[in-house]
């Protein structure tokens, strides 16, 4: 038995909670596209308690990796507890449509940093908001598949 067949949680945030119920339940035929950008599930292996969380976040692609912006309530002090568990945990697990596959996790720097934010800010404009109104650096995270 693997990690990834343990039991869930799912975010307590009751509107994500239900898209990624929704997504799950429909290979993402309903929740894939939410607001016109592409959503993913990602489960998380928690950074104090071991167990695995899970929630959905917009992503992009480059060059066959996955790109998420790690920003939590529109550009909030703290970084989202999916990140935090990624810096302590780098393997998770993700769901894109009916697709589920192993990942691993880093945090963009420099020029690559900039780049990929331009490109996600023309997915979601609003993550200049986001970044704007906060006081941290709003993470850009890549994900690439684990070989299987």
């Amino acid at each position: 038995m693997s990690i990834w067949d343990a039991p869930v949680l799912d975010s307590p945030e009751p509107s994500v909670a239900e898209h990624v119920a929704r997504y799950l339940r429909t290979d993402g035929e309903s929740g894939y596209l939410e607001a016109g950008v592409t959503n993913l599930v990602l489960t998380t292996v928690g950074r104090k308690t071991g167990r695995l969380r899970r929630t959905g976040v917009f992503f992009g692609e480059d060059e066959g990796r996955y790109v998420l912006i790690a920003s939590s309530f529109s550009g909030g002090p703290r970084h989202p507890s999916w990140y935090l568990n990624l810096r302590a945990h780098p393997e998770a697990q993700v769901q894109i449509k009916g697709e589920r596959f192993l990942v691993r996790a880093r945090t963009a720097g420099g020029e690559e940093r900039a780049r990929l934010w331009r490109r996600m800010t023309d997915v979601w404009p609003a993550y200049d908001t986001y970044q704007a109104r906060s006081t941290r650096e709003i993470p850009v995270v890549v994900l690439e598949r684990v070989p299987d």
